[in-house]
């Protein structure tokens, strides 16, 4: 692992374990209660944004259903623009869709899994050129939802990816740190 990833991963950990959030209650369905299909709908995402090198511009929408108290369900889709200076021709977008599921073990703390499929300009080394592609990942790890409120807040998520390959996959490493957004 480089040092500067080595860096960023501590760094990350430090605010994921060192920051007090405020205790809000995490909006809640009570099984009894006959709640709209619109009140258990939520939306949110993820930005991204790296400079430098490697350039990488995410935007990644979501929107979700509350099933039940603990669990919910949804799907989401995601463009990335990314730029490669080290490789000639290593530009240019990505997109695709992904379904996911979250189960919340603790009032904050849940665990999660994800199917997402990308298309993106991959290296193909029998042709030495680059080629469209679709590439599938399956994410499984755990979260902390930090609350902002009745509705929204902030989710911090690590994922390991079951389905990774070194030679035919999207992210170079299995393990994916994400940071989101609902309300």
């Amino acid at each position: 692992m480089s040092l500067l990833r080595s860096k960023l991963l501590g760094i990350s950990l430090l605010l994921f374990f060192g920051v007090q959030f405020a205790s809000y209650a995490q909006r809640e369905i009570d099984p009894e209660a006959k709640f709209s299909f619109k009140d258990r709908v939520y939306y949110g995402g993820n930005l991204g944004l790296q400079l430098g090198t490697v350039t990488l511009i995410d935007l990644s929408p979501l929107a979700g259903v509350m099933l039940s108290p603990k669990f919910s369900t949804g799907l989401g889709a995601t463009y990335q623009y990314y730029e490669d200076n080290r490789f000639q021709g290593a530009s240019g977008s990505s997109f695709g869709g992904r379904a996911f599921a979250r189960y919340n073990v603790l009032p904050n703390i849940f665990a999660y899994s994800e199917l997402e499929s990308i298309n993106w300009n991959a290296y193909n080394y029998g042709q030495d050129n680059f080629q469209r592609t679709w590439t599938e990942a399956f994410f499984v790890g755990a979260g902390y939802f930090a609350p902002f409120g009745s509705r929204g807040g902030a989710n911090f998520t690590f994922l390991y990816n079951l389905k990774h390959s070194n030679r035919e996959a999207y992210y170079s490493e299995p393990y994916l740190i994400r940071v989101g957004f609902v309300f």
